[in-house]
């Protein structure tokens, strides 16, 4: 299932890319972890700030639960982090275990700092990533284009689209989504089950921001939307539309594309005719977000992000990127926009939704 939506439209068309190499060396890609709260310090908790070298994520959790004889899920994680890079990030266990933590560090894995806090890891419990990227072999003679695709970025925001990875190969995971969004029986455990509609899922959101991007209304609020806070807080329809484009032009908000679900934020007047036609258009009514019960309840999530921070720049090796995502932005997005080339990175660090 190679459906339009997992490549979507770029922001920055008419700038020609750098392409290149990325993951050359591992130092090529490294990711840090922003976490939603600081460790106070005390508690039933200790918390390591670890630091692993081309080793996956769930190999780091296994290696840590058998070496310090705990169980796998007592190791907690807010979010996970890619295999081919150096990624640094906070590693919530048991305090009983302390005197048992210099077990841990290998060659590719080192503790770096431990502190404690109250509760224990968990999913979610993430600000975002910072990223540091080199690109390899970039093509220097359209070294110009990149302060234009930077500057551009920087002021209109990055279209908030689900990466590749997302859809699992050739559409794979999403495909089966939506077979069992249409009543087909699929053989898969719960986990597996909820993935499979979470990307069939995130490739409607992205049809639906793709249209808006390509209508050129990425920037406009119109009425019936539903707007987000900006960087987070609640949702609510824009009913006077001036008013809500002016917060928006200041970033205060930003419109919230449909996670589509039996308890998704309803849009109104012309933005729920548009959400209707994408799911007409793929073959789906809201009773069909129904069958799934609890395994997909829908939200809304930020059709743009900003990144203030993102800088690009030049030395022997290629072109260096620096920037922060917040927590369940993709990483690709803002690659394609520079390289202009299909980019997959497996196990997304900035996955962590």
């Amino acid at each position: 299932m190679l459906h339009p939506a997992m490549t979507p439209p770029l922001l920055t068309p008419d700038c020609p890319g750098v392409g290149g190499r990325m993951k050359v060396q591992p130092d090529d890609f490294i990711v840090e972890e922003i976490p939603a709260y600081k460790a106070c310090g005390e508690g039933d908790f200790l918390y390591l700030w670890i630091e692993k070298r081309g080793v996956g994520a769930e190999f780091m959790l296994r290696h840590i639960a058998r070496c310090l004889g705990l169980g796998f899920d007592a190791v907690g994680t807010a979010g996970l982090k890619d295999r081919h890079a150096v990624t640094r990030q906070w590693v919530s266990l048991p305090a009983e275990i302390e005197a048992k933590i210099g077990r841990i560090d290998t060659d590719g894995i080192r503790v770096l700092n431990v502190t404690r806090h109250t509760n224990k890891l968990k999913p979610g419990h993430l600000r975002g990533n910072r990223f540091t990227i080199r690109i390899r072999e970039a093509d220097r003679t359209h070294a110009d284009a990149v302060p234009t695709i930077v500057a551009r970025i920087r002021e209109k925001g990055l279209p908030n689209f689900y990466g590749p990875q997302r859809f699992g190969h050739d559409g794979e995971t999403a495909e089966r989504g939506f077979a069992m969004l249409n009543g087909e029986r699929v053989n898969a455990g719960p986990f597996q089950r909820k993935l499979y509609l979470s990307a069939a899922q995130s490739l409607l959101f992205n049809e639906c921001l793709s249209r808006r991007l390509t209508d050129g209304l990425l920037h406009t609020v119109l009425q019936g939307d539903v707007m987000m806070k900006w960087p987070f807080g609640g949702m609510f329809n824009a009913e006077d539309v001036p008013t809500e484009q002016a917060r928006f032009d200041k970033r205060e908000i930003v419109t919230g594309g449909p996670m589509f679900g039996k308890k998704t934020f309803a849009s109104k007047d012309v933005v729920a005719a548009r959400e209707a036609n994408v799911l007409t258009d793929n073959g789906l009514t809201p009773d069909h977000f129904d069958r799934p019960g609890k395994l997909l309840l829908g939200t809304r999530r930020h059709n743009l992000i900003y990144l203030d921070e993102l800088t690009a720049t030049w030395d022997d090796d290629g072109l260096n990127l620096d920037f922060i995502l917040p927590s369940g932005s993709y990483a690709t997005i803002l690659l394609r926009e520079i390289m202009k080339t299909d980019v997959a990175i497996s196990d997304e660090a900035a996955e962590t939704e």
